[in-house]
């Protein structure tokens, strides 16, 4: 699932072409059941662009609105429902976790942007936990992704070896249901350095939910996405580091080499992964640190909102150039040492653009 075509998950493609050369059966096995899913998803997602407004569940009552659903193991969508608004916790973690992460992404932005959901008008947050894909024989093995597929989340559980259940990241869940927020404002085109500025948003907001949540400081961030769902290992630290591209996993027995640039110089010009939209999303994600971490305090008080604003007006096939000038323009309207901290941030990551004085 999620490989070569552009439904939204956390787990890119250039990981999956990796397992899919494991010397362990199993993890090749796995990771073509992923691919064999992609059909069906590929489907879903053109019906969901087709006919978005259709297809929005919506709060009945205005305000947060949450749907659990349970796919028991298997593919289809939504499932059973297990939990909605105003319920109280039940004994599957997975549930809660997922339940929570999304009710702390509805905060955030509300409290944050006011904005209400992720269409702005009370969108119903909808989810699927223990979600399987076929293994091409008649059986299902857990899905090792977590997804946003146009209209609701799905997470797949791992599988104990490489990935643990992806309920477990609240950034994880905010990167995702932050696909949801771009497809109903910039909605950018996924497929090179538009995809990789998609994907790019997704880790900026998907962290500061974290950051907001946890009350943590650009400081005192780790700005590291999705570590809570891989197993620990020496050689793996999370899915991606911000700060420092191409180091969120060192020569893993199953990952590889972490393969993301930090600087135009090694921008990816290939085919794979849509153009290299989850591989160069690096060197924006670069530029945001550099950023917040010159600016300090809370990331989501001021350089959260100069980024909020840059996503909202962007053109939909926008390039890292017209990323970095609109989002200086904005911070020089905060202030000059906003629109320095910026520009100097992009230019760091090889990206020019004016420089206030």
């Amino acid at each position: 699932m999620c490989q070569r075509d552009p439904v939204q998950c956390i787990i890119p493609p250039y990981i999956t072409d990796r397992l899919l050369r494991s010397d362990d059966p199993a993890v090749r096995a796995r990771a073509e059941a992923n691919l064999l899913a992609a059909a069906t998803m590929r489907a879903a997602r053109e019906s969901e662009r087709r006919a978005p407004t259709l297809l929005v569940p919506r709060s009945p009552a205005g305000g947060k609105h949450r749907l659990l659903y349970d796919a028991r193991g298997r593919d289809r969508l939504p499932g059973t429902l297990v939990r909605s608004e105003n319920q109280p916790e039940v004994a599957d973690p997975a549930v809660n976790e997922a339940f929570d992460h999304a009710g702390s992404t509805y905060d955030f932005y509300n409290a944050v942007f006011k904005r209400d959901s992720l269409d702005g008008h009370g969108m119903t947050l909808v989810g699927t936990v223990h979600v399987g894909e076929s293994d091409g024989s008649g059986g299902f093995v857990s899905l090792d992704n977590a997804f946003w597929d146009g209209k609701q989340m799905a997470y797949g559980d791992g599988d104990d070896l490489i990935f643990q259940r992806f309920t477990r990241s609240l950034d994880v869940v905010g990167h995702e249901l932050t696909h949801g927020v771009q497809s109903f404002t910039s909605n950018l085109t996924y497929d090179g350095q538009s995809g990789a500025l998609n994907e790019h948003f997704a880790d900026v907001f998907g962290i500061l939910v974290r950051q907001w949540k946890n009350k943590e400081t650009a400081a005192q961030s780790d700005w590291l996405i999705g570590k809570e769902v891989l197993v620990s290992a020496p050689t793996r630290r999370a899915v991606r580091d911000m700060q420092h591209p191409g180091t969120a996993f060192m020569s893993d027995p199953y990952l590889g080499t972490d393969p993301q640039p930090e600087h135009m110089s090694k921008l990816y010009v290939g085919h794979s992964d849509n153009g290299g939209v989850h591989i160069n999303s690096g060197i924006p994600n670069r530029a945001f640190v550099l950023a917040a971490r010159a600016l300090g305090g809370n990331a989501w008080d001021l350089i959260g909102r100069i980024w909020y604003d840059t996503m909202l007006r962007l053109p939909k096939n926008a390039q890292f150039q017209e990323c970095a000038e609109l989002s200086v323009e904005i911070a020089a309207a905060v202030g000059a040492d906003a629109a320095r901290a910026v520009a100097k941030a992009w230019a760091n990551v090889g990206v020019a653009s004016k420089v206030y004085a």
